[in-house]
């Protein structure tokens, strides 16, 4: 099974649109681990067209809260429909069971004790000054955490969270997390 980890980073925030909608952000860079090579990268958005192959191969996209963000995003990129690519969003996981959101943070805190190394808003100041590295850093590392809990989770069937400097579990069904039909997709254009 061939599992693509990934997280997306924007050009801009929702404070600077006129309405809060999503498609109204601009991708800056996508960070990706694939299963298949066990191997790190990222993608900026002028890099994308090396990025779709890798996409339309996976047996399964995970990310964390990618299918109301990272997905629909990259959909404007992408000349064909990436949902139609099975999908894991983690959050969307915990939020079935907690009745909320909770962050990648407060997970990475209570499951890995560990921190993100920077946010989103960081990513955007990054981007906007040319920071590219760190800005590729801080995605990477993103994905390396969304990674680190997904397989958590596959192998305790739960994860831990902190919430007003208490740890509290949040226990998942995982079962289906890595079974389930093939969607690849094949829908490059090659120009």
């Amino acid at each position: 099974m061939r599992k693509i980890i990934f997280d997306i980073e924007t050009q801009n925030t929702f404070a600077e649109l006129a309405k809060r909608d999503v498609l109204g952000l601009n991708l800056s860079l996508v960070g990706v681990y694939d299963s298949a090579t066990d191997s790190y990268t990222a993608y900026l958005e002028s890099e994308l067209t090396k990025l779709w192959p890798i996409l339309e191969h996976a047996d399964v996209l995970i990310g964390f809260n990618s299918n109301s963000f990272d997905i629909p995003i990259l959909n404007k990129y992408y000349q064909g429909d990436l949902t139609k690519i099975r999908s894991l969003d983690i959050l969307e996981e915990i939020h079935k069971v907690l009745g909320r959101r909770t962050s990648l943070n407060s997970l990475a805190e209570g499951t890995l004790q560990a921190q993100k190394s920077g946010d989103g808003l960081m990513a955007v100041e990054w981007w906007k000054k040319g920071e590219i590295e760190k800005l590729k850093k801080y995605c990477l590392d993103d994905v390396r955490v969304t990674k680190d809990i997904y397989e958590f989770a596959l192998n305790h069937g739960y994860l831990l969270y902190k919430k007003m400097g208490e740890v509290r579990k949040v226990p998942l069904d995982t079962r289906s997390w890595e079974g389930g039909a093939s969607h690849r997709l094949n829908l490059t254009l090659p120009f």
